[in-house]
This record gives C-alpha cells, structure tokens and sequence, in this order.
C-alpha cells in the first residue's frame, strides 16, 4: 500500500515539473510574438497562461505541503493547504480575467494590421501544450479539487488556444482586426465560467462542506441500514484535503447488536463505498442526546 502511494505523489510531482516547464517555454514564445506583432489575443494568452503557471506552482506547493506530519497543534496536518491552493488559484483567474477584458476593450479604439498567419501558428502549439499538459492531471482529477483545478485550467487553455487559432483565420479571411479583441474578450468569459465554479467549491470545502463525490444522504442510508441500528445522529463529512475525507457519527444500537457491530469492519466498508479515509463511529445505547445536532437525512 505504502508503495503504491509513494509511486502516485511522484506521478503527480512529475506531471507538474513538465506541466509548468512546458508552459512557461510556451508563454516566452507566445509573449514574445505577441509584442512583435501586437496581437492582443496573444498577449492576453501569454498573461493567462502565466497565471496558470503561477497555479501550478501553487498547487504543487500544496501537494508537497500536505506530505507535513500532523502535530499537537496541527492535528490533521496540512492537507487542507490543498483545498485553500485551489481557492487562491480562482482569485488569481479573476484578475487574469480583469486584465484581459480590460486591455481588449482599449485595443477597440485603436486600429492595427495583425497578421493571422504567426496568429494560428503560434496559437496551434499552445493548443498542443496544454492539451498535453491537461492529460497529465487526467488521472487524479475526479477525487481532487487541487488537481482538478489544474485539469480544467489546462483544458480550458487549450480551447482557448484553438478559438485564437479560429481568430487567426478569420482575420486572414477578413482582414477585420477587431476580431482579436473580441477573441479576448471570448477567452475571458470562458475562463470566468469555468474559474466560477472552482470558486464556488473550494470556498465551500474550506467550511468544511461536503466534498462533491460523496452523497450524504446516500451515507446515511448505509449506516441506518446497518443491522441492529436503530438511529443515527451527528453525521458530518468533510474534507481533510484534496484528496482526504473524514466521518463522525453517532449510531444507536439495539443492546443485544452493540456487540456485533464490533465484526462489521465498518471504517473499512465506508472507506471502500466512499472513499472516506477516516471515520470516527460512536456506538450508543440509548435515543440521541437532546443537546445533539439534529437533521433530517
């Protein structure tokens, strides 16, 4: 188990050393030919895609972050780092957005002559870039927001890549240079959508909310199903980090079934059905304390 553990974090190592070393060679090439031709759907690329390395990096440091041992005062550790890496990697998609919309809206008012050509070709590699670089976080992303967030800014990337690419043939088509800024101004809507709802469910995850591949009235159906549970109260789920989930609950048992609870391997079974890590069950033999959280499930 350790192994195989240990063979996923260098995976994920690996995926972002070559993801923000690909992006970064890719920016001074897209940064560059942008300034030379004065194409601001470049420039605006170039400046979302250096945001997106600064995302990396800092998803990565939460990873290495998350590895930190619990301790008396950190009891659960850093992992939660993970979480809170993704909330500030939204926040800075934000002002990327801003910039971009911006500098698209002033580019309206002056006239320039862009050649589409360098536009699609310079464009047709960050398609392939960061298609490449999504597929490295393909693996990890339906159970982690951290590398989630790092999968769909590096998808979302490559579709904006290939609308520049469209904008590059539409001008050569055309020869209307405003459709640059308009590409822009696309982009930044795109990005807006997609960094919206990564916003959304890191915010609610740093309070603890429920992470979005767990059901919880599908839990709780489990452990009243349970053999000999007459009740349960005090159910809470919530994330440890990224990648980690943790349960308390109380279950009020038939007296003569207390015993018997004890052969279930019930941490196990809710490991296995939920991929719920770490799971604290209190096993009472009386109705649920009045003082207790109450809900309806």
């Amino acid at each position: 188990m350790e192994t195989g553990h240990h063979h996923q974090e260098i995976n994920v190592n690996r995926a972002f050393k070559i993801g923000i070393i690909l992006n970064l060679a890719y920016i001074a090439l897209e940064l560059s030919y942008g300034i030379a031709i004065d194409s601001m759907a470049l420039i605006a690329d170039a400046g979302h895609n250096f945001s997106d390395v600064l995302s990396l990096a800092l998803a990565w440091g939460a990873v290495a972050m998350a590895k930190s041992p619990p301790t008396s005062e950190r009891t659960y550790g850093l992992g939660k780092g993970t979480i809170l890496a993704a909330f500030l990697n939204s926040l800075l998609l934000l002002v990327a957005i801003g910039a971009i919309i911006i500098e698209s809206i002033r580019k309206f008012s002056q006239e320039s002559s862009l050649p589409g050509t360098q536009i699609i070709i310079v464009a047709s590699i960050g398609v392939l870039i960061n298609g490449a670089t999504a597929m490295l976080f393909v693996k990890g992303k339906s159970r982690d927001i951290n590398l989630r967030g790092a999968y769909l800014h590096m998808l979302a990337d490559a579709g904006i890549s290939f609308g520049v690419v469209i904008a590059g043939i539409l001008i050569n088509i055309t020869g209307f240079y405003l459709i640059d800024s308009i590409t822009s101004i696309i982009i930044a809507i795109i990005i807006f959508i997609a960094t919206w709802k990564l916003l959304k469910e890191s915010f609610f995850l740093t309070l603890d909310s429920v992470p979005k591949h767990i059901d919880f009235k599908e839990v709780a159906s489990f452990l009243k199903s349970i053999d000999g549970v007459k009740e349960i109260h005090d159910l809470h789920i919530w994330p440890i980090s990224s990648s980690d989930t943790a349960l308390s609950v109380h279950l009020v048992v038939e007296e003569d079934r207390s015993k018997n609870l004890l052969n279930l391997n019930l941490q196990e079974q809710i490991e296995e059905k939920f991929a719920i890590s770490h799971s604290t069950i209190q096993v009472e033999l009386n109705e649920a304390n009045k003082h207790c959280l109450k809900m309806k499930f």
